[in-house]
């Protein structure tokens, strides 16, 4: 039996079909990594979007700022991001995500950047994700199947890159910012599929990574929250290889 892969499968979670098959897990309380609300993805149109249009990178980067209290300069908030995203090469910790349902999940991560990050699920999950660098594997570890995709037709290679730089990434619609969270959206049209968000939110003050939704073209959300973030450890660089025989 093979899964249904759609693009926001390969977006940081597995197949939210895939999961469902095999009954809920056990999910610890959500309090324990918080979902802060979502921003609103509509374009501004009023004084902070023209001031923000102003300070804007001067290389065609497509951002915006919501006209929330307290928000800051867009292009001091993308350069925080940027450097965060760039200050590290490795990280792990736990997830625990939420399907278009309602439905908890949570597990383990780990990033190898450039381009490699696993996700287990924990039981009784049988599902695991994988990104080697090329392309990305969706595997039921019981049936000892997988799909593959390749890693260049998914958003994921925003957040894997080695090189993140928010300012010269067409796919950014919006970067916001309050007291509490700075946000990012990125769009990714797909030919005969529609276009898919990812929204990635940061803390306002250390600008550490806190949770991603992706939107598919139905509307339909999925959100992971992480939480227990290490950049210091190295992951072991066998735990991405994918088995293509």
């Amino acid at each position: 039996m093979r899964h249904f892969l759609p693009l926001c499968a390969v977006l940081l979670l597995a197949p939210a079909a895939a999961l469902a098959q095999q009954g809920p897990a056990s999910i610890a309380p959500l309090a324990a990594a918080p979902l802060p609300p979502k921003p609103p993805l509509q374009k501004q149109t009023g004084p902070a979007t023209r001031a923000a249009a102003a300070t804007a990178p001067a290389d065609g980067a497509v951002v915006q700022i919501a006209a929330a209290a307290g928000a800051q300069g867009t292009a001091e908030t993308v350069q925080r991001i940027n450097d965060y995203f760039n200050s590290f090469k490795t990280m792990v910790g736990d997830f625990v995500q939420v399907d278009p349902d309602g439905t908890r999940r949570q597990g383990e991560f780990a990033i190898l950047k450039p381009g490699r990050v696993i996700f287990r699920y924990a039981a009784p999950s049988r599902i695991e994700l994988v990104a080697d660098g090329r392309s990305v594997a969706v595997r039921d570890k019981k049936l000892k199947t997988q799909d593959i995709t390749p890693l260049s037709a998914t958003p994921l290679r925003f957040l894997l890159s080695e090189n993140f730089n928010l300012a010269r990434n067409a796919n950014v619609t919006g970067v916001y910012k309050d007291d509490v969270f700075a946000t990012v959206v990125l769009e990714e049209k797909q030919p005969m599929v529609g276009t898919f968000k990812l929204m990635i939110m940061f803390d306002a003050q250390t600008m550490q990574l806190k949770q991603w939704t992706v939107t598919d073209p139905q509307g339909y959300d999925t959100t992971v929250a992480v939480s227990k973030l290490d950049t210091s450890y190295r992951p072991d660089p066998a735990l991405f290889v994918i088995n293509r025989d």
